[in-house]
């Protein structure tokens, strides 16, 4: 179908009654459209944008979750490069609060992106809640107009009670290695930080004031297979 005449078009199609999935990664506004207009057809959607109508699927920490819902809901690309750190931390102490900082190129943040920030932070946050297992969220996104441009970064950082700091930075590096099976250029730029935090500066958080904190800081690059944005772009391809 032409471009402009949209799902419209598509399911206006010869053959559009033997679709029985569609992946839509237009905008968060478009795809509400869009889900009224499929479900009633017995079409199953998969949504690349943070639209969040279906549950969350974060496929290193819970593929398998969801196999029946009939619209799926795959975050971000911050998230999803993101919440698996959080997951993999929470795996072995609780995250009190995680944070998540995407930085992208400029040229690889188009006009679905770029209308799509207030949901961007609004679904990440949610699924650091959500899939990542962190008791409170946030999510910033930092669009980079640096040239040549520059390779998606992703930064994670987590709250908890003291830990065991190797049992931490073992299960980020094997929940790294989960994700770059499906997303080859994904990867850590250096080991795991941490910085103890004293029990004062944790006001907000009573279960810490006797403990103090741990600051876990993750820094992951994202190298895009360049099929059809270039590499730079991450796993926005």
């Amino acid at each position: 179908a032409p471009s402009h005449q949209g799902v419209e078009g598509l399911l206006a199609m010869p053959g559009a009654a033997d679709i029985r999935l569609v992946f839509d990664a237009t905008s968060a506004g478009a795809h509400a459209r869009h889900e009224q207009l499929l479900r009633p057809r017995g079409v199953r959607v998969i949504d690349l944008t943070p639209a969040a109508i279906g549950p969350y699927v974060v496929p290193a920490v819970n593929l398998d979750a969801h196999l029946d819902a009939p619209n799926i809901n795959m975050v971000t690309c911050g998230g999803q490069a993101t919440i698996p750190i959080v997951a993999a931390v929470a795996a072995v102490t609780p995250v009190f609060y995680g944070e998540i900082v995407a930085s992208i190129a400029s040229q690889s943040a188009g006009p679905g992106t770029r209308a799509n920030i207030d949901e961007f932070t609004e679904t990440t946050a949610q699924a650091i809640v959500g899939v990542g297992g962190a008791r409170h969220g946030k999510a910033i996104i930092i669009l980079n107009p640096a040239e040549p441009p520059l390779m998606m970064r992703d930064t994670v950082f987590c709250l908890t009670a003291p830990a065991d700091r190797d049992a931490i930075a073992r299960s980020v590096a094997a929940m790294a290695d989960k994700v770059s099976a499906y997303v080859p250029g994904y990867r850590l730029k250096q080991e795991v930080q941490f910085e103890a935090l004293p029990a004062e500066a944790l006001a907000a958080y009573p279960e810490l004031a006797r403990s103090g904190g741990l600051k876990v800081s993750v820094f992951i690059e994202g190298e895009g297979a360049a099929h059809y944005l270039p590499a730079y772009a991450g796993n926005l391809d």
